[in-house]
C-alpha cells in the first residue's frame, strides 16, 4: 500500500475561550462547516464536535476496519461488528489520558476467547491504535454479541 494523504482544515476565529471555528475534512463534504470550540472539549458540545471526539471516530473507524481484516483472514466473517470508542480529556494533565474500545459482534462458530483474542491482534493492525499506543492507556473490550 503506498503512503495515502488525509486533510482537514480549520479556521479559527477569536480567542481559546470565547472562539471558535468551522472544521472541514477535504475528502468529502460530510463535515464541512462543522463548528469546533473550546467549550465542545470541556464542557457541553451543544452540537459541536471536539478534536477528542474525532480522534475516538478515527479509532473506532479504523479499528472495525482491522477487526473485520482480523476475522475475515482467519476464515471467521463477523455479521455486523459494532465497534465504539471513547476518548477521554484529562483537564489536569492536558491531554488525552485515555482512549477505549469497544467491539461487540457475531461471528458464527467462534468461541468467546477466540473472538477476544482476535480483538487483541487486530488493535495491533490498528494504525490509529499504533499512534495511540504508548501515549494514552487503552484496550481493547471485545466481545460476542
Amino acid at each position: 500500500m503506498s503512503n495515502v494523504e488525509r486533510r482537514v482544515r480549520v479556521e479559527w476565529e477569536g480567542s481559546l475561550a470565547d472562539g471558535g471555528g468551522p472544521l472541514s475534512l477535504g475528502s468529502n463534504g460530510i463535515l464541512r462547516g462543522s463548528p469546533v470550540t473550546w467549550a465542545s472539549c470541556v464542557e457541553r458540545s451543544d452540537g459541536k464536535t471536539s478534536p477528542e471526539e474525532l480522534v475516538a471516530a478515527a479509532h473506532a473507524s479504523c479499528y472495525a476496519m482491522a477487526l473485520s481484516l482480523t476475522l475475515s483472514e482467519k476464515g471467521s466473517d463477523p455479521e455486523r461488528p459494532a465497534v465504539g470508542a471513547t476518548c477521554v480529556l484529562d483537564g489536569e494533565e492536558v491531554g488525552i489520558t485515555t482512549a477505549d474500545l469497544e467491539g461487540r459482534g457475531a461471528v458464527p462458530g467462534l468461541g468467546a476467547e477466540e473472538f477476544r483474542k482476535m480483538a487483541e491482534e487486530a488493535e495491533k493492525l490498528c494504525p490509529v491504535s499504533n499512534a495511540l499506543k504508548g501515549n494514552v492507556e487503552m484496550g481493547p473490550d471485545a466481545r460476542l454479541a
